[in-house]
């Protein structure tokens, strides 16, 4: 299995129309995750980067999100008009587009008082 440098999920989630919480499919995620595979593949990341279209990541009342891995950031209200940009600073520089991002304490089920779990040893 390859080892991707950056990993980056995207909500594909359709909870229907007039869901209170929002759809990330519905808001334009599917939109999204096409461009964002078609801009990593243009410019020779293929094998390094990896979009993923996931369903429900919890946070469609962000949506559409993109969660990026290894790093652990959460954007918000991402647009296929915002892909440039995040494979240009975020993927290529490693800058944080802080227009985009969802603060920690903005996510959904997030409960800031756990502990987090200890590191998986190889």
């Amino acid at each position: 299995m390859p080892t991707y440098q950056r990993m980056l999920f995207v909500c594909l989630n359709d909870r229907g129309d007039g869901h209170p919480r929002g759809s990330c499919s519905r808001s334009g995620g599917e939109e999204l995750l096409d461009r964002l595979r078609g801009d990593l593949a243009d410019r020779g990341l293929k094998g390094h980067v990896r979009a993923v279209g996931t369903r429900c990541l919890g946070q469609c009342a962000h949506g559409p999100v993109v969660n990026v891995q290894s790093e652990d950031v959460w954007y918000g209200g991402v647009q296929a008009s915002d892909v440039p940009d995040l494979i240009d600073r975020h993927v290529l520089k490693g800058e944080i587009l802080e227009h985009l991002v969802v603060p920690d304490e903005a996510l959904i089920g997030k409960d800031h008082a756990e502990q987090p779990l200890p590191p998986v040893k190889r």
